[in-house]
């Protein structure tokens, strides 16, 4: 059950993003690319097993869903999956309103970072074809911080940028990215628009829970009064 309160996000100093699924829209194209990478090995999946293991690193996620494959195969696995998203990527926007958001966060005073299960190459892609990379004052990936729900990243992020956890609240689709906010017992606002279903994102008590993209623009964007599930 929800509650209204009047809490305002104006004394979070630092906003983080997950990437995939919370400020592009590529949810789609991952799960379009596991299924023909594992389709050229002879292996099936879900959609829903595979939106499943997204915000994990992508050799953490290829081992839950394949388990008894070789190393080999999810090498393998792992090239053909980059092959194809890189191939497409370009099918993959901001969602409706979101860098406008970012903009005007930015306006604000805010400062924004990133933490997200892609691996460096990956981020430093999108961040260039996006034109967003100036947006952020910080951005730490899986290949270097560590696969979610390990918070090591945020950690990260607040020493490079010099806030504490109270300054910051952490924005993600998947209950790794809540789980990961909630280990360092930060603010978490959950979308539910991304990888996981409004169910799923409710086990994990976020601080926040929002169904659209123009729901936590306007919550973050405003001081108004606003409904927290906690």
């Amino acid at each position: 059950m929800t509650k209204s309160v009047k809490h305002k996000l104006s004394a979070k100093s630092l906003i983080i993003f997950d990437w995939d699924g919370t400020l592009m829209d590529s949810i789609g194209l991952i799960v379009t690319a596991m299924h023909v990478a594992a389709g050229a090995q002879g292996l099936t999946t879900t959609d829903d097993e595979v939106k499943a293991i997204i915000g994990l690193s992508l050799m953490r996620g290829i081992e839950i869903l394949f388990p008894d494959i070789t190393d080999e195969q999810r090498q393998t696995l792992q090239a053909d999956y980059a092959d194809y998203y890189i191939a497409n990527s370009h099918k993959t926007p901001f969602f409706p309103g979101i860098e406008l958001m970012l903009q005007t966060l930015i306006a604000q005073g805010k400062r924004l970072a990133v933490a997200t299960g892609k691996k460096r190459a990956g981020l430093e892609r999108v961040l260039t074809a996006s034109g967003s990379r100036d947006y952020f004052v910080s951005t730490r990936c899986a290949d270097e911080s560590g696969s979610k729900p390990d918070p090591q990243m945020l950690l990260d992020v607040l020493q490079e940028t010099g806030y504490s956890i109270a300054d910051a609240v952490f924005i993600g689709d998947s209950i790794h990215d809540i789980q990961m906010a909630k280990a360092l017992g930060m603010t978490s606002i959950a979308v539910n628009y991304g990888a996981a279903t409004a169910a799923v994102l409710a086990a994990e008590n976020p601080t926040y829970q929002l169904a659209s993209p123009q729901e936590l623009i306007d919550l973050l964007t405003t001081t108004s009064n606003i409904t927290a599930t906690q």
